[in-house]
């Protein structure tokens, strides 16, 4: 897939969140990358860079404190290769590319990952 139309698709994956979610992402850069580089990769004890699929820099809203101001957006990045790696067609581009919004949108609002893997069982 091209780079503009899955960034299109990140988009509205992002766009298709629903309102009270949206509203807090005001300081957030989603962008895409092909891969996750070398220092990505490293920061989460990761070898093999088709293993991660988006990735949350940032501080959780949950751990900013009342001087918390001035700084840098958070950055959600999307891996495009590592899912179009994992997905046979587009229709399953576009649910993992979905998914992975929404699972590292929920770093931003402060779930972790156990709590994460928790609520995509149920």
């Amino acid at each position: 897939m091209d780079r503009e139309r899955f960034e299109r698709l990140v988009a509205r994956a992002v766009e298709g969140l629903p309102a009270e979610f949206c509203a807090r992402l005001e300081n957030v850069d989603v962008v895409v990358e092909d891969w996750p580089d070398q220092h990505q990769l490293a920061g989460l004890g990761l070898r093999d860079k088709r293993t991660l699929l988006g990735l949350y820099e940032g501080v959780p809203l949950t751990e900013r404190g009342g001087h918390y101001g001035l700084v840098p957006p958070d950055k959600i990045t999307i891996f495009q290769k590592p899912i179009e790696i994992q997905c046979r067609d587009e229709a399953e581009i576009i649910a993992g590319i979905q998914k992975v919004v929404r699972h590292e949108i929920a770093h931003h609002f402060g779930i972790g990952d156990g709590r994460l893997r928790e609520l995509e069982r149920d």
